[in-house]
């Protein structure tokens, strides 16, 4: 069966259209399913703008759908993704709504540390969402090990690559663990979680003021963690 994005039979009047070529400004006809054009008067080969990335991002037949991905499309492919990721793990842990409110936040708080820290963004924020997937079916001292047994499940059923699973999957398998120095991704994931779980012994009186102030000052990885770590747990009590 043809994907009915890509079959003509359910096109309509705007499957077919007119854009400017960015180098000439020669009209140049495009197919909504074309991911390049050559333009006739210059010879400029040029994007489609108006591609949908929409299933593109994450299927795994989508090259055999649009012919060779543009560039383009690959460098996004992983952002999009983690999108998909994040619905994936509501419905892994259905109505464990502590467990979806605490995934939410390390790949919130993952995603800040990351961007300050120059890590592998898309990594960091999946690996965020699935760092406790283990948690639904196994027992907490199995929950890591499993747990990345049960990411990888999650993104090869959703079309993720090899590299990203191999990435997400160590990360998910030992993120209570401290990485070394070359681990930048886990030790971002490392920070986040950390960062949740302490504000809420914190606020549940399994530690006081001291405790969390000397926390915050030796068990970060990165700079941006611990900076962000004050920022919420220490000046956000103010």
């Amino acid at each position: 069966m043809k994907c009915p994005g890509q079959d003509s039979r359910y096109w309509g009047k705007d499957s077919i259209f007119e854009e400017k070529c960015p180098k000439c400004g020669n009209s140049v006809e495009f197919f909504k399913d074309e991911p390049y054009r050559i333009c006739k008067r210059c010879g400029h080969k040029f994007f489609n703008p108006r591609l949908d990335f929409g299933c593109a991002a994450y299927c795994k037949f989508a090259e055999q759908c649009l012919g060779n991905l543009p560039p383009e499309l690959l460098s996004q492919k992983r952002d999009l993704l983690k999108e998909r990721v994040g619905i994936e793990m509501k419905r892994h842990f259905q109505r464990d709504f502590k467990r979806i409110g605490h995934a939410i936040k390390v790949a919130r708080y993952a995603e800040e540390i990351a961007k300050k820290e120059k890590a592998d963004l898309p990594v960091v924020i999946i690996a965020g969402y699935l760092h406790d997937v283990g948690l639904r079916d196994f027992p907490p001292d199995l929950h890591e090990e499993k747990g990345g047994e049960v990411a990888e499940e999650i993104l090869k059923r959703i079309g993720a690559d090899d590299e990203l699973i191999d990435k997400v999957k160590r990360i998910v398998s030992s993120h209570h663990k401290r990485p070394d120095d070359h681990d930048l991704e886990k030790q971002c994931v490392y920070d986040a979680d950390l960062i949740v779980n302490l504000g809420d012994d914190f606020q549940k009186g399994k530690i006081d003021r001291d405790q969390l102030e000397r926390a915050i000052s030796e068990r970060f990885l990165t700079q941006t963690g611990r900076e962000l770590a004050r920022s919420i747990l220490i000046e956000g009590e103010k």
